[in-house]
């Protein structure tokens, strides 16, 4: 693990080389000031201010790598992938991307509002580097994915914008990218249609697409992604493992007390709007002593009639909202039911080693490996543990003490 990465020679196994990239802002301090840099650029009645999105950023990714990139809001996620884009130029250095790419950053924004669907995809996809006849090709493709209707021949400024999300994303992915930047744009859109995207990205991955995956999730990180970089104040703060460093920013998180976001808002819509939710969670007990047994049963209904990857979650929390322990039936190999109707698990713990205190339970349901959660309830249920004072901390290590007499 490093604070940053040093460069590395660009070969055939390289699809993205970023080296030593600086992006500069001039700060003005009003439009006068701004207009007057523009026609005389180095006149001195500018404020002479600078902010710097990057500074300094070099990495290296891979062919068939996935690389997710995490951070707070303001810290040069987007203006990286701008960067990457060619939407942004640099200050200082270069970029280099080995391969066709798409991007998945402001869905739609190159549309013509004036066009239809059908124009806007011939325009769009020459763009991203296809040809007539490619086009041609997989219109109907496209058209299928998108699944907008007859709104396909209609002038896009008619369009919602999940039909901008719909459409915009069946272009991209049909373009069939080597290098592949996907900018949060999984959080638009109903579930179903998430659902979809994932499978088409995930089939990318899988013939050996690089892919680049912006997300606010750390649990999307950690499942999608191999490697993750965080970025803070326009660097590169830690670059390795996906799980290690979505962990790393999640604990740097708690500890700033600044973890406002709730899983739950991924979830969206109502009940009628979800392929799945969750009816009733209970435990079998809210006051316990430790090492006793306690079960939480989950009832769950499916609309639909089967989904595909569907997995349940039941996570162990701080009041504070540490995360103590968090199982999921896909990490652990366990068939729940998929199929359409109403349905129970239970999830037991033979001896719970949580330690005096009072603890909150949240239970999730997923699909894609966790990376699209259906429904999310947060603080559900709470779980009180109390005992005579015999250990320190919050959960109980089975040890021993082994005394050694000279």
């Amino acid at each position: 693990m490093s604070d940053q990465t040093h460069e590395v020679p660009f070969t055939d196994d390289t699809a993205i080389e970023i080296s030593q990239v600086v992006k500069d802002y001039a700060i003005y301090r009003s439009p006068r000031e701004r207009l007057v840099s523009l026609i005389k650029p180095n006149s001195s009645g500018n404020s002479g201010k600078i902010f710097r999105a990057l500074d300094g950023i070099s990495l290296i990714v891979r062919r068939g790598e996935t690389m997710g990139i995490i951070g707070r809001n303001g810290a040069g996620k987007s203006t990286l992938l701008q960067v990457l884009c060619g939407t942004v130029t640099p200050t200082v250095g270069t970029v280099r991307i080995n391969g066709r790419f798409a991007a998945l950053l402001e869905l739609g924004a190159g549309f013509n509002p004036d066009f239809t669907g059908r124009e806007n995809v011939y325009m769009n996809a020459s763009l991203l580097g296809l040809s007539k006849a490619e086009i041609d090709d997989r219109l109907d493709s496209i058209r299928a994915f998108a699944d907008i209707g007859d709104f396909f021949e209609r002038p896009v400024k008619t369009y919602s914008s999940g039909m901008y999300v719909r459409l915009a994303f069946s272009v991209a992915i049909h373009t069939e990218p080597d290098v592949l930047i996907v900018d949060e744009a999984l959080s638009v859109g109903d579930i179903r249609f998430q659902m979809k995207c994932l499978a088409r990205i995930e089939a990318l991955r899988a013939r050996g697409a690089t892919i680049l995956f912006v997300s606010h999730s750390m649990e999307q990180i950690k499942r999608f992604c191999q490697t993750a970089i965080w970025m803070e104040g326009g660097r590169v703060k830690l670059h390795g493992e996906a799980s290690f460093v979505a962990d790393q920013f999640r604990d740097h998180e708690i500890g700033r007390d600044s973890e406002t976001r709730q899983d739950a808002s991924q979830a969206g819509g109502s009940q009628g709007e979800v392929p799945a939710f969750i009816e009733t969670v209970s435990l079998s007990r809210d006051f316990m002593a430790p090492f006793e047994p306690v079960t939480v049963d989950i009832s769950y209904c499916i609309r639909d009639e089967s989904i595909h990857g569907f997995l349940l979650g039941v996570a162990i929390k701080g009041l504070d909202g540490q995360h103590i322990f968090g199982p999921n039936t896909h990490l652990e190999r366990v068939d729940i039911p998929s199929k359409k109707g109403s349905h129970r698990v239970s999830y037991h713990i033979p001896s719970m080693p949580l330690l005096t205190g009072t603890y909150r339970v949240d239970v999730g349901l997923f699909t894609d490996k966790g990376m699209v959660c259906l429904d999310y309830l947060s603080d559900v249920a709470k779980l009180t543990v109390a005992a005579p004072y015999f250990s320190e901390g919050l959960v109980y290590i089975p040890h021993e003490w082994i005394v050694h007499v000279d």
